[in-house]
């Protein structure tokens, strides 16, 4: 591992531990070198999947493209960076045990959905403005007609 300090490849691993549901790995390091201290945090790295887009174009699927449009949609509202992540990594789960080569954008789209929806309402709006290419007000309107019934149904029960 470099050294983000004097970029040295020698390191000596000072702590592991495990997080994100034993997922990954954060290990505090300390560079041979200059003795500064520095955090490193690894992921096992699976198969890349296809995203297979509506037009039927095929490109890599990304995770910071995914978290990106995540974290857009809850611009100035009320989620927390954690939330995000746990947003985010909940996804890239559901996309693994797919276990399939390739995934629909329709699919990734529909996973972000239904997972911004359950985080914050405002949030999924404007996601799926975006994603549902909403061409007027009155689509917006229906949209948020579908929430509000969904909630008063939620009540009820």
């Amino acid at each position: 591992m470099k050294c983000p300090y004097c970029n040295l490849v020698d390191s000596k691993v000072i702590e592991t531990r495990e997080f994100n549901n034993h997922q990954e790995l954060r290990r505090r390091r300390e560079c041979l070198s200059c003795g500064r201290r520095y955090t490193t945090r690894e992921k096992c790295v699976e198969v890349l999947k296809s995203v297979v887009k509506n037009d039927g174009r095929r490109e890599e699927f990304s995770l910071e493209k995914v978290r990106k449009g995540i974290e857009r949609a809850c611009e100035k509202r009320p989620v927390s960076s954690e939330s995000i992540d746990a947003l985010v990594n909940g996804i890239e789960h559901e996309i693994t045990l797919l276990q399939q080569k390739e995934v629909e954008s329709r699919v990734v789209g529909e996973m972000v959905m239904q997972s911004l929806k359950k985080l914050d309402e405002v949030a999924y709006i404007r996601f799926a403005s975006v994603y549902k290419q909403f061409k007027d007000v009155a689509e917006f309107a229906r949209e948020i007609e579908s929430i509000k019934n969904e909630n008063i149904s939620r009540r009820k029960s």
